[in-house]
C-alpha cells in the first residue's frame, strides 16, 4: 500500500492542507473529495476504501474546516476554489474528478463553473439550493440556544433540524446518525471560538445563491430521499440547469445519507466517475418509485418547507472545522 502524502498550501493568507492517498492504478482520473460540516480530510474512509483501488484519492482540509485556519471572509465561495484550483495545480494534474456533498457540493459546483476543462466529472449530493422560511427561524433558534450558553441543547437541536425525524419514514441508521451529529456539534462549538460569529454571519447576510448552470462537465447529482433539508424536489430542480446531467435518490436516508448510507455513497460515485451504470444499483429509487411515494413532502418532526429565499443549508457552513466526519 502506498503510504498517503499530506502537504499545506496557503490562499490568501490562509493556511490549509490536503491528503492525497495513491492508488494502484489509474482506470479515471483522481478523486477530490469536498465535504460540508464535520467533514474534514480523515473523514472518508469509505470513499478511499472503494475508490483506492481504481485511483488516486485528494481530501482536504480548506480553510474553515479541521486543521485550516478559520474562514472569516464574507464571500468564501471563491477563495475556496482558489484553494482547490492550487491543490490541482500543485499535484500537476490536468483534471480531477470531483465529488462535493453538502456545503462541499456548492464549493465543487463553482468549481466546475470557473474552470470546466479542470473537471473530468462532478458529483453532488445534498446541493444547498435555497433556505426556506422556516429553516432560517430554526436558525435562529439555534443562534439563541447558542448564545444563551446552552449548548447541549443548541447541539441537540443542530442534529434534529438536519435528519428526517419522522418515524414514519425510514431512515437507515437514524438514531446512530442523530447520536454522531450531536457529539460532532458539542464537541466543534465548545472548542472552536469562531463558529459563532460564523452562525451570525450566515444570518446577517445569507449564503450563496448557485445559479448560472453548467455546461462541459458530466454532472450527477443525488439526495437522500426523505432530505428536508435540501429536499428531493428541489435537487431535481437543479440538476436540470445542469447540461449532460442525472438526479438519482437513495432510498431510506436524509441529508446525512453519506453517513447513513457511506457505503452505497461510495459505490455511486465509484460507478459513475468509472463509467459504469447505475441501473442495477439497490440503493437507488426507481423513477416510479419516487413518482408513488410523493418523496418531496415534508417530514413529521422537521420544520415544513415554506417559500423559499436564498441561501443554503442550514448551520451547515464550513466554519465548522471539526476533523472527524463521514
Amino acid at each position: 500500500m502506498t503510504e498517503e502524502i499530506v502537504r499545506s498550501l496557503t490562499v490568501d493568507g490562509l493556511s490549509y492542507s490536503y491528503r492525497l492517498v495513491p492508488g494502484p492504478r489509474t482506470t479515471t482520473e483522481p478523486v477530490l473529495v469536498l465535504g460540508g460540516a464535520l467533514q474534514g480530510m480523515y473523514g472518508w474512509p469509505q470513499i478511499e476504501d472503494r475508490l483506492g483501488p481504481v485511483t488516486s484519492v485528494i481530501t482536504a482540509d480548506l480553510p474553515g474546516t479541521g486543521s485550516a485556519d478559520p474562514l472569516t471572509v464574507r464571500d468564501a465561495l471563491p477563495l475556496l476554489c482558489r484553494a482547490i484550483e492550487q491543490i490541482i495545480d500543485d499535484l500537476g494534474l490536468e483534471r480531477v474528478n470531483l465529488f462535493g456533498y453538502s456545503f462541499g457540493s456548492a464549493v465543487a459546483y463553482l468549481c466546475a463553473q470557473r474552470q470546466p476543462r479542470r473537471i473530468a466529472r462532478l458529483v453532488l449530493g445534498g446541493v444547498p439550493t435555497s433556505m426556506s422560511d422556516a429553516q432560517y427561524a430554526r436558525l435562529r433558534e439555534l443562534a439563541a440556544e447558542l448564545a444563551a450558553g446552552r449548548l447541549h441543547d443548541f447541539a441537540a437541536l443542530f442534529a434534529k433540524s438536519m435528519l428526517c425525524m419522522d418515524p414514519n419514514r425510514p431512515v437507515l441508521n437514524r438514531h446512530l446518525a442523530y447520536r454522531y451529529v450531536k457529539r460532532a456539534v458539542f464537541h466543534t462549538y465548545s472548542r472552536t471560538p469562531h463558529a459563532r460569529a460564523s452562525l451570525d454571519h450566515v444570518l446577517s447576510s445569507g449564503p450563496a445563491l448557485l445559479d448560472g448552470g453548467l455546461t462541459g462537465v458530466p454532472t450527477l447529482v443525488f439526495s437522500g430521499e426523505h432530505d428536508t433539508l435540501t429536499p428531493v424536489n428541489d435537487q431535481r430542480a437543479f440538476t436540470t440547469t445542469i447540461e449532460n446531467s442525472r438526479f438519482v435518490t437513495m432510498r431510506e436516508s436524509d441529508h446525512w445519507v453519506v453517513l447513513e448510507r457511506a457505503h452505497d455513497v461510495a459505490d455511486l460515485a465509484l460507478r459513475y466517475f468509472t463509467g459504469q451504470s447505475l441501473d442495477d444499483a439497490q440503493y437507488v429509487v426507481p423513477e416510479e418509485d419516487r413518482a408513488a411515494h410523493g418523496t418531496a413532502q415534508a417530514c413529521q418532526g422537521n420544520a415544513p418547507q415554506t417559500e423559499h429565499t436564498r441561501g443554503c443549508e442550514a448551520v451547515s457552513t464550513s466554519s465548522c472545522r471539526s476533523g472527524s466526519g463521514v
